[in-house]
């Protein structure tokens, strides 16, 4: 079995309880079911889960190469130099990343509003970067913007391998086929 759900912002990507903060089991009702990668609680956006530990080592692992393109709002306007920092890589300290996809977008279509909306700042313009990783380290996006000086507001992962979030509002959920590339749905999207 192969789940693509849209996290929401706050939401942690574990299915055991936790006093004061809602979790997977919050939304998904599926036993046997696990993420394969993770979303931080204050990331939004596509989370695949997965009772197949073959398939979860597949998403997750950061030799298969699955492109994820993450949207992410930045405090301020990034320069060409600095898209091309984070195209081919830089040093974070305990590792340097692996070169990535890094543009400048439009704010995506589609994209819903948040809960609680980020902070608004009437003198420090915003922009929306769209970042493609294959590798997923520790809050790793966040990191890169922060490092080339445009502090990340708000981080939506809208894709892993073919699979994208599109027609998942926050907390919907939906089985996909394992067998296929990803891209096909069964049914509707699920909410609890």
């Amino acid at each position: 079995m192969l789940i693509a759900f849209n996290k929401p912002f706050g939401v942690i990507c574990k299915f055991r309880p936790e006093a004061g903060k809602r979790t997977l089991s919050d939304f998904i009702a599926v036993k046997g079911v696990y993420p394969a990668g993770r979303l931080d609680a204050d990331s939004e956006g596509l989370l695949l889960l997965t009772d197949d530990g073959v398939l979860q080592s597949h998403i997750s692992d950061p030799r298969d190469k699955l492109p994820k393109v993450y949207w992410a709002q930045v405090e301020g306007v990034p320069t060409a130099a600095s898209l091309r920092e984070l195209r081919e890589g830089m040093v974070l300290g305990d590792f340097k990343t692996k070169p990535a996809g890094a543009r400048i977008i439009d704010e995506p279509d589609g994209l819903w509003p948040r809960t609680p909306p980020i902070r608004h700042r009437v003198r420090i313009p915003t922009t929306w970067l769209e970042l493609s990783l294959v590798e997923g380290k520790n809050r790793q996006v966040r990191r890169m913007t922060a490092n080339a000086g445009f502090p990340t507001l708000r981080l939506v992962r809208a894709s892993i391998g073919q699979t994208t979030v599109d027609g998942l509002t926050p907390g919907e959920w939906r089985e996909i086929d394992p067998a296929s590339p990803w891209g096909s749905r069964m049914g509707h999207p699920n909410r609890r």
